[in-house]
């Protein structure tokens, strides 16, 4: 099977590195992504790869986004949003999202015929409260927008809808996912009943600007870290 290039490398790096250095008792940890002067992603263990921690220091909150097997994310990461959190992961395929400043965390998959690997990445950008994720050939899947179409809400009418002549309902019981739970391109978008939905009108045609961002383009990892020399 042949490796992507940047895989290969990074296997490299890491067979050196543990054949020269031993670790020690301690898993090490290291602030690996910066939002802001206050927001941090923290991973926990060693050769870059372990538990992944979210702390916001303003809030004093630390909140556990995953307990093991984490691997950061190569590509370009922009993330102002605060209330609306994206963390993308080394394998793709699915983000893992707050909508609460990170108390809580849950799968936000990409929706559709085909969801883009990592090693397929250009970008993840996440600003107000939705998330762009850009493929290097140009395809553009999206968070929707950060409202649920009150139509579908608890006590909502629904959503009438007519296909090949039979008329249909979206209820509040059969709506999917809510918002900013997964991620869409604009042809996967089309034909489907989330097309009906409010908070996925007008889809976006590119990856917004984003003006005086104060935190990190990328995330940064020291796979040597709490090892000890052999």
């Amino acid at each position: 099977m042949k490796k992507h290039p940047r895989i290969a490398a990074g296997l490299a790096a890491l067979l050196l590195i543990a054949g020269c250095y031993g670790r020690t008792t301690e898993k090490p940890a290291q602030i690996i992504y910066r939002f802001d002067d206050h927001r941090y992603l923290e991973i926990v263990g060693f050769y870059c790869q372990g538990a992944l921690n979210y702390v916001d220091t303003k809030r004093g909150m630390k909140s556990e986004i995953a307990s093991q097997f984490y691997r950061a994310f190569s590509e370009k990461y922009i993330h102002p949003s605060e209330r609306y959190i994206v963390i993308p992961d080394w394998d793709g395929g699915a983000f893992i999202v707050s909508k609460d400043y990170g108390q809580t965390w849950q799968t936000a998959p990409i929706s559709g015929d085909y969801a883009p690997s990592s090693k397929e990445a250009k970008s993840l950008t996440v600003v107000n409260d939705r998330g762009y994720f850009l493929t290097k050939d140009g395809r553009l899947y999206v968070s929707s927008a950060p409202f649920d179409d009150p139509r579908i809400l608890p006590g909502g009418p629904g959503i009438d809808y007519f296909v090949e002549g039979e008329r249909g309902t979206i209820t509040p019981q059969s709506s999917g996912r809510a918002w900013g739970r997964e991620f869409l391109s604009k042809d996967g978008l089309k034909g489907s009943t989330m097309e009906l939905h409010s908070n996925w009108d007008d889809f976006p045609q590119k990856v917004p600007d984003v003006i005086n961002y104060q935190g990190w383009d990328h995330m940064k990892c020291n796979p040597a870290l709490g090892l000890e020399e052999k």
